[in-house]
């Protein structure tokens, strides 16, 4: 019974280990049944069981230490002196550099390690939180990033709030420094992952005086962007905050953050993509002879979202995209025979056939283009006679959405 017994013992204390996570080790004596008594037995199992409630309270007690030190040490700034030479800044300027790491359910904490290549950088950066970087910000002291031991990928925060680069050429003296570094190309689109984008620095009426070493962008969700920074290519050069993207921080997750002139930014609700369901396949039952400005295809099979209206014969576009068509005719006596397809009053395809005697000859055409919303596409008879019955379906026209696509 007591062999038993210190068995589950050991099981319980390399599960307890386990569980830790930790590298816990413990060495147990060998007891000889026959050689010791029980009492003897039972004094060395209370002894061992004691041992490990000491060392689990000193652990507990070192793991909340080290949980009250963390939000501390993941706030603190770091010297300026040490990372950089800002001495020379103005009174109330902020510098905050410190590392977070931040999981996928998008609670940020502080990392210990954010050097592995296998981590992804939206939830592995620094923050660089330091006011004198905006695009309003002038001072005769200026800042130098070519002092600066970058390591890593760095997100933009002007007093708390997300920011990003600028865009577009900023104004000498600003951001703080004598050059700033503005990016070259605009930033990325989520799915389009990790990019590389020029950056350039101006300075003497040239925005792009200075050409700065590349650095690597990422779009993530939730409307921010992380950077890989490198050391510009001198002094004064310093990466600039684009005081005018802080409403990108307020974007909600269904919108994205845009500007026309990439100064003033409004947070714009996402287009959801149409997937749209357009087709139609409709006949002319009967003879037609001569001009006729839109045949009016009477007997209709298919209309998948209603586009065709049976009564004038017109197709009209529900939305944007590649459309592609198709319209025929039977020859119905000697002679030529022409129909136009006519889209937005343009004639743009023709179906022709030119028989003598009593031939028939069937003619198919088709044609495909990128409508905008609202465009009308029909057929129109300019010359000649076509035959068909009610159960032919000869004089026939069609189309089809094949992809939707903004114009």
């Amino acid at each position: 019974m007591l062999s038993l017994c210190i068995q589950v013992f050991a099981v319980l204390v390399i599960c307890a280990a386990d569980t830790e996570k930790r590298d816990i080790s413990y060495t147990f004596r060998t007891w000889n049944m026959v050689d010791q008594r029980l009492q003897e037995q039972l004094a060395v199992v209370y002894k061992e069981m004691e041992s490990l409630k000491n060392e689990q309270v000193v652990m507990k007690q070192k793991q909340e230490a080290l949980s009250q030190a963390l939000p501390y040490c993941s706030q603190k700034p770091i010297d300026t002196d040490v990372e950089m030479n800002l001495t020379s800044l103005q009174t109330g300027s902020s510098h905050q550099l410190y590392t977070l790491t931040q999981g996928e359910d998008g609670v940020e904490g502080s990392g210990e390690d954010d050097s592995g290549a296998d981590l992804d950088p939206c939830f592995h950066y620094t923050v660089l939180d330091q006011a004198w970087r905006a695009t309003n910000y002038s001072t005769k002291n200026v800042a130098c990033d070519n002092r600066v031991q970058w390591k890593g990928w760095y997100r933009l925060f002007y007093r708390g709030k997300t920011i990003q680069m600028p865009e577009r050429c900023v104004r000498k003296e600003m951001c703080g420094t004598h050059a700033p570094l503005w990016l070259v190309g605009g930033h990325p689109r989520v799915r389009d992952g990790v990019v590389t984008r020029k950056v350039c620095g101006n300075w003497r009426d040239n925005c792009c005086l200075f050409k700065s070493p590349p650095i690597q962008v990422k779009a993530c969700r939730g409307n921010y962007y992380v950077y890989k920074f490198v050391k510009p290519v001198a002094c004064h050069l310093a990466y600039c905050a684009d005081i005018n993207t802080l409403v990108c921080g307020k974007c909600k997750k269904s919108e994205s953050c845009v500007s026309r002139d990439k100064i003033t930014w409004l947070c714009k609700k996402n287009q959801m993509r149409v997937k749209a369901n357009i087709h139609f396949f409709a006949t002319y039952p009967a003879n037609i002879s001569g001009k006729v400005n839109k045949i009016v295809y009477r007997k209709v099979y298919v209309n998948q979202g209603g586009a065709f209206d049976s009564r004038s014969g017109i197709f009209r576009a529900p939305v944007s995209g590649v459309y592609q068509f198709f319209f025929s005719t039977q020859t119905g006596g000697s002679g030529e025979t022409v129909l136009w397809l006519v889209v937005n009053n343009y004639w743009v395809a023709v179906s022709q056939s030119n028989v003598q005697g009593s031939n028939s000859v069937g003619n198919l055409s088709t044609y495909m283009t990128t409508l905008r919303k609202g465009a009308t596409v029909y057929v129109t008879h300019n010359r000649g006679r076509s035959w068909a019955n009610s159960a032919s379906n000869t004089i026939a026209f069609g189309g089809s959405l094949l992809m939707v696509r903004k114009i």
